[in-house]
């Protein structure tokens, strides 16, 4: 029997919406403020944030192979498929952002908008979907299988 705890991970993908929205608006001006560019910012750290999150609960819950980095949680899910491969060469392309926006913050090209920024909205949609058919999929409606 497996534990998947369902409901954290639909809290984490209810974030998603907002996230997706910021990174809407951050992506539909050339010319941005100084709080667009740092919305932009965190709402990149906190895709980067969910994706793993709700990566790490797939993986806990199902008993997969265990993650030895961000980019193995990513590889994991999509080698259960989880997700599709194209949603694995953008959420490999997000997490690499992971250092730069936690650690090296102050190198960070806050004068452009981030390639990602575009096609990041898309991409997070199509995961929640992904995920939440993956667990109807498998049969978990409330946290056990």
């Amino acid at each position: 029997m497996y534990y998947v705890n369902r409901e954290q991970i639909e809290r984490r993908l209810a974030l998603l919406p907002e996230v997706t929205e910021v990174l809407k608006a951050s992506g539909s001006t050339v010319e941005q403020s100084l709080l667009e560019r740092y919305a932009e910012e965190r709402a990149l750290h906190l895709a980067v944030e969910i994706v793993t999150d709700v990566g790490s609960y797939l993986i806990d819950g199902f008993i997969m192979r265990d993650a030895s980095s961000y980019e193995d949680i990513i590889d994991i899910i999509f080698d259960e498929k989880v997700i599709t491969s194209e949603l694995h060469l953008t959420f490999t392309e997000l997490v690499r952002l992971r250092k730069p926006l936690v650690q090296d913050y102050f190198a960070w090209d806050r004068h452009e908008l981030h390639q990602l920024t575009k096609r990041l909205p898309d991409a997070l949609n199509t995961f929640a979907g992904s995920v939440l058919l993956y667990l109807d999929r498998e049969g978990i409606t409330e946290g056990r299988r």
